[in-house]
């Protein structure tokens, strides 16, 4: 049985609602300044995400049509991001060890498996529904990439130095 475009939308302000308050807590929960930041970034971030679904579901229960204006996003796409981060890893040599913690690790372990559960929740949506639905969910899908990509990036640069998007570059002990 298909998902009809009001459950989609209902079930994205679930994921949506969901990675909010983890962003939320990991905001609360970090001492860093650069994770507080980003954990405030991408909390305010899903709840534009949630002010725009919930706007969608009250245009479809009106007239049973959803139309899909651009969301806006503040968080550059993966591509952007992951030069970004190159460049500054080119630049920085040395490791912030007050950083390497347990609590803020977790954190982002955690807000990377919402991302991706409510990833593929969009592209599941882009595959499914009709025309009007998937243009509705087709920029959440490269909205969620970036998200994707920058808690990356910041997992990579908590855990440590010889991984870069969660591959091992080198080992200077094993060559």
């Amino acid at each position: 049985m298909a998902i009809s475009i009001e459950e989609a939308i209902k079930m994205a302000i679930e994921y949506e609602t969901k990675v909010r308050n983890v962003y939320h807590e990991a905001e609360k929960g970090t001492k860093d300044s650069v994770g507080k930041r980003i954990f405030t970034t991408l909390a305010k971030e899903e709840q534009d995400h949630l002010d725009y679904l919930e706007h969608k579901l009250e245009e479809w229960r009106k007239t049973k049509k959803v139309t899909s204006e651009q969301l806006k996003s503040a968080i550059p796409s993966k591509d952007i991001i992951e030069q970004g981060v190159d460049k500054l890893r080119k630049k920085v040599k040395t490791h912030d060890s007050e950083r390497h913690h347990g609590g803020e690790l977790r954190m982002l372990r955690n807000a990377l498996e919402v991302e991706r559960e409510t990833s593929e929740f969009y592209k599941r949506m882009v595959n499914e529904l009709p025309k009007e639905g998937q243009r509705l969910f087709e920029r959440f899908v490269e909205i969620e990439e970036g998200h994707l990509a920058i808690v990356q990036a910041e997992i990579d640069y908590v855990s440590g130095p010889g991984y870069w998007f969660d591959f091992r570059e080198f080992d200077l002990a094993g060559g």
